[in-house]
């Protein structure tokens, strides 16, 4: 049930909602009888298919929430151009809070590739979770 939760909690922080699943992650590493290497994996894919989710969003939701008022043209035009700077290699920052969301969001606009999206930020998501649960072990 730990893992399911923390899978639960790492899918819904990786999408466009706030929240964080690091927290829970460290919580989970303190219980008797957790595997880090499970929690890692509970994490690292809830938080993957979260990613997943919007740029499912981005690719099919785009003007609806523009017409919707979600969105405003102006911040699309400027994320567009930063993605386009950058390339796919931008999605390596997919586990930043406040940006790494949107930015999976607009991968999905732009229609890029989508396995390639896939590597990447899944790569990018679980470093960031091999981090956080090497340094706790390391305390």
């Amino acid at each position: 049930m730990v893992y399911l939760s923390l899978f639960g909690v790492a899918f819904i922080s990786a999408t466009l909602l706030p929240m964080g699943s690091e927290a829970v992650l460290l919580y989970d590493l303190n219980l008797d009888k957790t595997s880090a290497w499970l929690l890692w994996l509970s994490a690292t894919l809830g938080n993957t298919l979260g990613a997943v989710v919007n740029y499912w969003l981005g690719l099919k939701g785009e003007s609806f929430l523009e017409k919707r008022g979600y969105l405003s043209a102006m911040k699309m035009q400027r994320a567009h151009v930063r993605f386009e700077k950058w390339g796919g290699w931008v999605l390596l920052l997919s586990w930043v809070p406040v940006i790494g969301d949107p930015l999976t969001f607009i991968a999905g606009v732009l229609r890029f590739h989508f396995w390639t999206f896939l590597w990447v930020v899944a790569v990018a998501k679980g470093v960031r979770y091999a981090v956080v649960i090497r340094g706790y072990l390391l305390i």
